[in-house]
Protein backbone atom coordinates (compact mmCIF):
# COMPACT_ATOMS: atom_id res chain seq x y z
CA UNK A 1 0.00 0.00 0.00
CA UNK A 2 1.55 3.33 -1.34
CA UNK A 3 1.39 6.54 0.82
CA UNK A 4 -0.78 7.63 -1.69
CA UNK A 5 -3.66 5.55 -1.12
CA UNK A 6 -3.48 6.66 2.85
CA UNK A 7 -3.45 9.80 1.55
CA UNK A 8 -6.93 9.13 -0.01
CA UNK A 9 -8.36 6.72 2.79
CA UNK A 10 -7.84 9.99 5.18
CA UNK A 11 -8.76 12.39 2.37
CA UNK A 12 -12.25 10.35 1.31
CA UNK A 13 -12.83 10.01 5.40
CA UNK A 14 -12.56 13.79 6.25
CA UNK A 15 -14.65 14.71 3.64
CA UNK A 16 -17.25 12.27 4.64
CA UNK A 17 -16.97 13.99 7.90
CA UNK A 18 -17.51 17.49 6.54
CA UNK A 19 -20.33 16.22 4.59
CA UNK A 20 -22.18 14.83 7.19
CA UNK A 21 -21.48 17.18 9.61
CA UNK A 22 -22.51 20.03 7.67
CA UNK A 23 -26.10 19.76 7.34
CA UNK A 24 -26.72 20.10 11.50
CA UNK A 25 -23.86 22.91 11.86
CA UNK A 26 -25.54 24.51 9.18
CA UNK A 27 -29.10 24.49 11.01
CA UNK A 28 -27.89 25.01 14.36
CA UNK A 29 -26.11 28.02 12.48
CA UNK A 30 -29.57 29.49 11.00
CA UNK A 31 -31.03 29.33 14.10
CA UNK A 32 -28.40 31.58 16.07
CA UNK A 33 -28.71 33.80 13.37
CA UNK A 34 -32.83 34.23 13.52
CA UNK A 35 -32.57 34.41 17.43
CA UNK A 36 -30.03 36.94 17.31
CA UNK A 37 -31.94 39.25 14.62
CA UNK A 38 -35.08 38.63 16.54
CA UNK A 39 -32.86 39.79 20.10
CA UNK A 40 -31.49 43.10 18.18
CA UNK A 41 -35.15 43.78 16.77
CA UNK A 42 -36.93 43.22 20.23
CA UNK A 43 -33.81 44.71 22.82
CA UNK A 44 -33.65 40.89 24.57
CA UNK A 45 -30.38 40.42 25.88
CA UNK A 46 -30.66 37.07 27.18
CA UNK A 47 -27.60 34.56 26.37
CA UNK A 48 -29.57 31.51 26.99
CA UNK A 49 -32.70 31.97 24.49
CA UNK A 50 -30.41 30.43 21.66
CA UNK A 51 -30.00 26.91 23.76
CA UNK A 52 -33.67 25.46 23.36
CA UNK A 53 -34.02 26.52 19.72
CA UNK A 54 -30.89 25.23 18.36
CA UNK A 55 -31.12 22.14 20.35
CA UNK A 56 -34.37 21.74 19.07
CA UNK A 57 -33.21 22.63 15.48
CA UNK A 58 -30.23 19.67 15.53
CA UNK A 59 -32.95 16.70 17.05
CA UNK A 60 -35.11 17.32 14.17
CA UNK A 61 -32.10 17.68 11.50
CA UNK A 62 -30.74 14.67 12.91
CA UNK A 63 -34.01 12.98 12.70
CA UNK A 64 -34.45 13.36 9.54
CA UNK A 65 -30.99 13.11 8.05
CA UNK A 66 -29.70 10.19 10.31
CA UNK A 67 -30.66 7.26 7.83
CA UNK A 68 -28.66 9.94 5.13
CA UNK A 69 -25.82 9.89 7.51
CA UNK A 70 -25.45 6.43 8.31
CA UNK A 71 -26.05 5.57 5.34
CA UNK A 72 -22.78 7.08 4.00
CA UNK A 73 -20.82 6.40 6.83
CA UNK A 74 -21.27 2.94 6.48
CA UNK A 75 -20.83 2.17 2.72
CA UNK A 76 -17.55 4.10 3.74
CA UNK A 77 -17.07 1.69 6.68
CA UNK A 78 -17.80 -1.41 4.06
CA UNK A 79 -15.61 -0.06 1.55
CA UNK A 80 -12.64 -0.03 3.99
CA UNK A 81 -13.40 -3.58 5.02
CA UNK A 82 -13.94 -5.06 1.43
CA UNK A 83 -10.47 -3.06 0.49
CA UNK A 84 -8.42 -4.58 3.62
CA UNK A 85 -6.81 -7.33 1.76
CA UNK A 86 -4.84 -4.19 0.09
CA UNK A 87 -3.93 -2.32 3.30
CA UNK A 88 -1.88 -5.20 4.87
CA UNK A 89 0.35 -5.91 1.63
Amino acid sequence: MSIDYVVEIANRGLFLIIQCAAPILLVSLLIGLLISIFQTVTSIQEQTLTFVPKIVGVFLTIMLLGSWIMNNITGYMEDLWSNFSVYIR
